[in-house]
């Protein structure tokens, strides 16, 4: 399954009542960071079609960006059938990235408090 880019149109649908974890990327296309995240989110979307991978651009979709309150990109949330995200964080190093994201779906609460 590819990334599917999300807008304020079709949010609920895709995020809101999947029936399968949804792990949301905030971004921005002029956000170095968020580049280097963008291979890693493609490559768990194709490996795993248990998990849908949404992306929001935080330029085009302000509105979802002020919703949740988004300080600072790459903002990543899991959202796992539930309308409140279960775990989000906006840097998690390299190594330890998909660590964060299989123990949050996994364990579907707040698996880590830092970094």
């Amino acid at each position: 399954m590819s990334v599917i880019h999300v807008t304020k149109d079709t949010f609920e649908k895709e995020v809101l009542q999947s029936e399968q974890p949804v792990l949301l990327d905030f971004w921005a296309s002029w956000c170095g960071p968020c580049r280097m995240v963008s291979p890693v989110l493609d490559e768990i979307a194709e490996e795993r079609p248990d998990i849908k991978v949404c992306k929001v651009n935080v330029d085009e979709e302000a509105q979802l960006a002020n919703q949740y309150n988004i300080m600072s990109i790459p903002t990543l949330m899991v959202f796992k059938t539930a309308k409140r995200p279960i775990r989000r964080w906006a840097h998690c190093p390299r190594p330890g990235f998909w660590t964060c994201c299989k123990v949050t779906i996994c364990l579907g609460r707040r698996a880590f408090s830092g970094r």
